[in-house]
């Protein structure tokens, strides 16, 4: 009415309210009020409403939301037919706009809970959705706690959201996608994931893009290799569903200080040991050597290394275990991946330049009971431990 040239005070008689309302009305329309002999109503327009390519349908203004406001508050209401001709849209469009933002009225005790539409609400709330502001799965308190104590755990969020995909297969308001959960990290400003966390990194790896393979030359050939090259590992190694094959290599740090680490390839799982100040081949050889020669016969099939100088006297240890070495080629870290990802994951607790004489054996062995309690991917985001708790079992149980 105010849009075709009607008073204020006559707008105020139609809807039976006073002429404050309607000044605030208008105000609230984005309408500036010209008081004066030449004074009147001058709209502000909103940009042109999105419409499709039919040109049926387009997005309510907030000007349209104080109409229907106004229409529904009037005595008698109008009908929702009636408010979608005057702003020209499908009467669906009213009706779903009214159902989607009531307002709870009449709070208090004694109070009848009533709701009634409001345009100031439902415009700040279709606002916020179009700006990206949907709310999270992750707003769910319970979800948001189980992710918070994955992250804290060091397991990534695909180990999670597989984790809790395989913990609660029927509670899909317990699963949450890993891209949520990145998204959470690394997109969402406000109430940022991240921030809720104990641990000083969210992800392991700060990378924001591959390395690599090198391009340098290939070393000369080590005396030592003949005949263990990786060439002449039996072919069965290469497949992951027969345990007992190994990968290693060494974490080093000042001091001559070091890590010995060993992951199996079927399982994953992980046997970590400290060097006592020095790196030479003797003493290296001593720790797997004591590493391994724990395990079952069954579980010391071959072990797969790069072609350090560290396992000169490999056979030494082939002789001490029964459980030959065989060495990958020069420059070729991917053909004992499994160890590589081993020695990331290590890394992440203990950064380059750590002095691991200065380190514990509780601190180290903490860390391994909990590498070996991660949820792996490849695992179908079961634990290494399980794996070879099965795996033990199995054997055990066999005629």
């Amino acid at each position: 009415m105010l849009l075709s040239g009607a008073s204020a005070q006559g707008t105020a008689r139609r809807f039976q309210v006073n002429t404050g309302a309607v000044v605030e009305w208008a105000r609230l329309a984005g309408m500036v009020i010209r008081m004066g002999a030449r004074g009147g109503i001058e709209r502000v327009r909103d940009p042109e409403p999105l419409r499709d390519p039919s040109g049926t349908y387009r997005r309510l203004t907030r000007e349209d939301r104080i109409f229907i406001e106004m229409a529904i508050s009037s005595t008698p209401a109008w009908s929702i037919r009636a408010i979608a001709k005057h702003l020209e849209v499908a009467p669906s469009t009213v009706s779903r706009e009214l159902r989607r933002y009531p307002v709870e009225t009449g709070r208090g005790r004694g109070a009848t809970r009533e709701f009634k539409y409001h345009a100031g609400v439902a415009h700040h709330h279709t606002m916020r959705i179009r700006r990206g502001g949907r709310s999270s799965k992750l707003d769910q308190p319970r979800l948001r706690a189980l992710v918070v104590a994955g992250l804290n755990e060091k397991h990534s969020p695909q180990q999670v959201a597989g984790r809790l995909r395989m913990q609660f297969p029927d509670r899909p308001e317990l699963c949450v996608s890993h891209e949520t959960i990145y998204k959470a990290l690394y997109v969402q400003g406000r109430g940022a994931l991240r921030h809720e966390l104990t641990v000083a990194k969210a992800l392991r790896s700060g990378r924001v893009s591959r390395t690599p393979a090198s391009r340098l030359p290939s070393r000369d050939v080590r005396p030592w290799l003949a005949g263990a090259r990786l060439a002449d590992r039996p072919a069965e190694a290469a497949d992951r569903a027969v345990p007992g094959h190994w990968e290693g290599d060494l974490v080093v740090g000042p001091g001559n200080s070091g890590l010995v680490t060993l992951v199996e390839r079927a399982t994953r799982f992980a046997l970590i040991g400290r060097l006592p100040g020095t790196r030479d081949s003797e003493t290296v050889i001593d720790v797997l050597q004591h590493q391994i020669i724990q395990l079952p016969r069954w579980l010391r099939q071959t072990l797969t290394w790069d072609q350090g100088q560290e396992m000169a006297r490999h056979r030494d240890f082939t002789i001490a275990t029964g459980c030959p070495v065989f060495f990958c080629d020069p420059h070729a870290p991917w053909q004992r991946g499994s160890n590589e990802n081993l020695n990331g994951l290590v890394r992440d607790y203990y950064p380059k330049g750590t002095d691991f004489n200065a380190v514990t054996d509780a601190e180290i062995q903490a860390m391994v009971t909990q590498l070996n309690d991660r949820p792996r991917k490849t695992l179908g985001f079961h634990t290494p431990r399980e794996k070879l708790d099965e795996l033990i079992s199995s054997v055990a149980l066999a005629p």
